[in-house]
């Protein structure tokens, strides 16, 4: 698993490390928006937060949205974009919060995580799923020194567990750079 200590130096050089408010992130956004199958969710989690960038577009759309970063940087730059948000510390799957959720969010964080935390995420999102709730999963498709595997990798492993508990794969985008999916609980 990549240290907090990475996120920590990241943040210390710069308030948006991964330049998330630039053209091609704002692109990816609206991509991941349009491609949620429902207008509106009541409770949704998204951990690996960062500044909040895409929190403040989920929160437009979710009665209730949990946001968590590894570390307490950016969180205030979250609070500002989505005040509505229950924003904290938290790293998973070990902070996982209780409760149900009908939308759950990993974009680009599963890449960071070992392959053990990485199938211990996807069996908390099965557990707090809700039967009509959604997993949207988005990350970049190439390699890069802190990641543990490439987004494609991550995607593999999402899909080969949704086959695994009878998730409909609802969404399958890729491109050069990103790959977006999103899964449903209830195949029907």
């Amino acid at each position: 698993m990549t240290g907090l200590s990475y996120f920590e130096n990241a943040y210390s050089e710069s308030a948006d490390p991964w330049n998330l408010v630039s053209e091609y992130e704002q692109r990816k956004y609206t991509l991941t928006l349009a491609s949620l199958p429902r207008q509106s969710y009541a409770s949704a989690f998204e951990p690996g937060c960062s500044i909040g960038v895409l929190t403040g577009l989920l929160a437009q759309r979710c009665e209730r949205i949990i946001a968590t970063d590894g570390v307490a940087a950016p969180l205030q730059e979250v609070a500002g974009r989505a005040p509505s948000a229950e924003v904290g510390v938290g790293t998973i799957p070990a902070d996982w919060p209780a409760g149900s959720f009908d939308l759950i969010v990993l974009s680009e964080v599963m890449y960071y995580l070992t392959a053990a935390d990485r199938r211990h995420v996807l069996e908390r999102a099965r557990d707090s799923l809700l039967r009509s709730g959604h997993l949207l999963v988005v990350h970049w498709r190439h390699s890069f020194e802190e990641a543990e595997c490439d987004g494609d990798v991550v995607h593999a492993e999402v899909t080969e567990f949704a086959t695994e508990v009878g998730w409909s794969r609802l969404v399958h985008h890729v491109e050069t750079d990103f790959r977006l999916e999103v899964f449903g609980c209830d195949a029907t």
